[in-house]
């Protein structure tokens, strides 16, 4: 009888572990997935277009403005080349600082527009923030509504092998926005 007992205690506890497992990895099987691709959404609705065409007008206009500055100091550098012998130590080190200054003032000017949470940045996510959130609230209505877990971005840095169409909920986003065509077939 002691053995008995002994023996029950000792696989009491593998038992106990084994079942816990086992129910809370239920749980995980029964996890419902789907998959949008977030380009072929955006390139549906024209705000992001419109967006995306005054984001580039901007950066090409400041692209300019830098060009010219470059210009500007390449100027500089050239007539202090060509001036070079008629001028004193001093004036040519006057005209150096005037064109360390121009640079200084470029790399500055750069930075505010292109650098890091510069103006470039700041407007893309003026413009293209509100246009993600209305993209994501969609996911989050038809992920509710398939009683999805799990909704991957098939156009993002996740690599799918292989995916089965059943799966793909963007139609349903696009008819959440509003966006969806009447030949999509609603599944």
């Amino acid at each position: 009888m002691l053995k008995i007992v002994t023996t029950i205690i000792r696989v009491l506890p593998i038992v106990f572990v084994t079942l816990c497992a086992l129910l809370i990895t239920s749980g995980a099987f029964g996890q419902k997935f789907g998959y949008i691709n977030s380009d072929y959404v955006l390139s549906k609705m024209s705000e992001y277009q419109e967006a995306q065409s005054e984001i580039q007008q901007l950066a090409t206009q400041w692209q300019e403005e830098i060009q010219g500055m470059q210009k500007e100091v390449d100027d500089m550098y050239s007539e202090l080349k060509a001036e070079e012998v008629l001028l004193t130590a001093e004036m040519r080190r006057e005209r150096m600082d005037a064109i360390q200054q121009q640079e200084e003032t470029l790399k500055e000017y750069q930075q505010k527009v292109f650098g890091f949470e510069g103006l470039y940045y700041l407007k893309k996510q003026e413009l293209i923030k509100p246009i993600q959130d209305q993209v994501f609230e969609a996911v989050e209505k038809v992920a509710e509504e398939n009683k999805l877990q799990i909704v991957f971005d098939k156009s993002g840095d996740l690599v799918m092998i292989y995916t089965n169409p059943i799966h793909d909920y963007t139609d349903f986003v696009l008819d959440e926005l509003g966006l969806g065509e009447q030949e999509d077939t609603i599944r």
